[in-house]
């Protein structure tokens, strides 16, 4: 890449992909980050966006903080609401000014729908992609169709969102996988060793969930599987976990450095996480695990009316209960310690988790028959070439 690390470069050339791309939160950032990696490698690339530390490590000079967008939940996002309204109207205006080939929006379902809305009132000409399709096979199926006008294509994570996009009348959608596969581990039962913690990483789920962990801490210390508790973060939250878990009753080790999180992995015994992207992350590294959401009263209200489906990634893409989950709308921490104790307390089940999880690894690798994985750059180059064409 020429030119000013990460910054769009007004020349253009038909020779040189300008891209956008957005994240809003650090799964999102691991994603786009992966994404910009390939296209690097492949064109010359003059990029900007929204992103954190993985894609700044890139390169990229952050139109704003990436947490501004991380938000969970009615609550947190009243809360920020002239600010995001905001960010919207700053990030449409940025990118109408800039006159990228095309625009990636990385999932932040909500806040890349109504961005794209503004951008296509805005006459934008270039093309739009959504990577990470949105969850429109646990609720809302209606909102498929609604996408069509909005997006080009949408990269789907997940083997079977292709097909369930087709048949929601959404737009083309090709699976593409996860950053995730290239850290897959083989590894077998650990009779004794690390319980990972995973208490989120979005504001409002730490809030919610770690004085939850400290409970489950506390109590879990002292079971003969156990050799100490860690909690893998982010650089960003380095500081604010290891002053939660100062005074809690059992050292905790906070990491912070990803190129750490595979040692980790291999010796856990298990993990409790908050369910989210990084379910998919311990099962393909055949980390044995409880998950578990506290919802605030907005979200357990949705979560009811469409009859409590499963939560986590890995009893989703596999189409059973695979993982214990414990999907909350009140506390309860007596039930976290439960599920942790008897899943610590069970051999078999900790390895008939592993062995599912290889399942999992290989349907995430191939995808299904009639939707094949595809490399996303393929995807996005895909677009620019029609692009210049059409152009021309």
């Amino acid at each position: 890449m020429s030119g000013p690390a990460g910054a769009a470069d007004p020349a253009g050339g038909a020779d040189r992909l300008k891209l956008f791309i957005l994240a809003g939160e650090p799964s999102g950032d691991r994603i786009a980050a992966d994404l910009v990696a390939r296209l690097m490698r492949r064109v010359k690339l003059a990029f900007s966006g929204v992103g954190g530390h993985e894609l700044e490590a890139l390169g990229l000079r952050s139109l704003f903080p990436m947490s501004d967008l991380a938000v969970m939940g009615v609550s947190d996002v009243v809360l920020r609401l002239p600010l995001l309204l905001w960010r919207i109207e700053q990030t449409a205006r940025a990118i109408r000014a800039a006159k990228p080939d095309i625009v990636v929006l990385v999932d932040s379902q909500d806040f890349s729908r109504l961005l794209a809305r503004r951008l296509k009132q805005l006459r934008y000409q270039g093309k739009l992609i959504l990577y990470v399709a949105p969850s429109v096979w646990a609720r809302a199926p209606q909102r498929a169709a609604r996408l069509r006008p909005l997006f080009e294509e949408v990269l789907a994570v997940l083997p079977f969102e292709p097909a369930v996009m087709q048949r929601l009348d959404g737009p083309p959608t090709s699976y593409v996988g996860h950053p995730a596969l290239g850290e897959r581990l083989a590894r077998d039962v650990v009779e004794r060793g690390p319980l990972v913690l995973l208490p989120g990483s979005r504001d409002g789920e730490l809030r919610r969930h770690l004085a939850l962990f400290r409970q489950v801490a506390a109590e879990m210390g002292g079971h003969a599987a156990v050799d100490g508790m860690v909690i893998p973060t982010l650089p960003s939250l380095h500081d604010r976990l290891t002053q939660a878990v100062a005074d809690w009753s059992v050292p905790v080790r906070i990491v912070s450095e990803r190129a750490a999180r595979a040692e980790i992995y291999r010796q856990a015994v298990l993990a409790l996480a908050v369910s989210g992207t990084v379910t998919l992350e311990l099962a393909l590294a055949r980390v044995p695990m409880v998950v578990t959401y506290v919802l605030d009263p907005h979200q357990a209200r949705i979560y009811d009316k469409h009859g409590r489906p499963p939560v986590s990634l890995p009893n989703i893409i596999l189409g059973r209960p695979t993982v214990p989950e414990l999907v909350q709308a009140a506390p309860d921490a007596a039930a976290m310690i439960g599920a942790v104790r008897a899943l610590l307390d069970d051999k078999k089940a900790r390895q008939d988790q592993i062995e599912a999880f290889g399942e999992l690894s290989n349907l995430m690798e191939t995808g299904e028959t009639t939707f094949p994985r595809q490399d996303p750059a393929d995807r996005i180059l895909a677009h620019w070439d029609q692009r210049v064409l059409s152009a021309g």
